[in-house]
């Protein structure tokens, strides 16, 4: 399985790509690899403001229904808008084209509480 090892991550399978006080947000390859083909991907809105653990989104794969956690608190400040057209990007390439929303992150220390590579990949055995 796939767990870039800049990246942090959570218990639900979301990963974090931190830029200074700016983090692209979206779903491992685990999760991607569990839920299937990716069919639909709900996004939150421009400036919406989220605190850490907070559902922001749900994606729709042919046999089921996921939420997606923020991460950390923050507000969107970018939404991958190709996932409207193109939601099997998140299958494709979870890690790069794939990525979901970017935040502005409001409370840095609550990156401390994340996964590194390593503990993840001890989650998902």
């Amino acid at each position: 399985m796939n767990t870039p090892d800049n990246l942090k991550y959570t218990k639900e399978h979301e990963w974090l790509k931190i830029e200074g006080n700016v983090a692209y947000v979206g779903i491992t390859d685990f999760a991607q690899g569990e839920l299937g083909d990716i069919v639909f991907v709900e996004l939150p809105n421009l400036n919406d403001t989220f605190t850490q653990n907070d559902i922001f989104g749900t994606i729709e794969a042919v046999k089921t229904l996921a939420d997606l956690y923020i991460p950390v608190s923050g507000s969107i400040i970018a939404i991958n808008n190709n996932l409207e057209s193109e939601p099997e990007l998140i299958n494709s390439d979870p890690y790069g084209e794939g990525w979901i929303v970017k935040i502005e992150i409001s409370n840095i220390p609550e990156i401390d509480a994340l996964l590194s590579d390593v503990d993840y990949s001890n989650l998902i055995g």
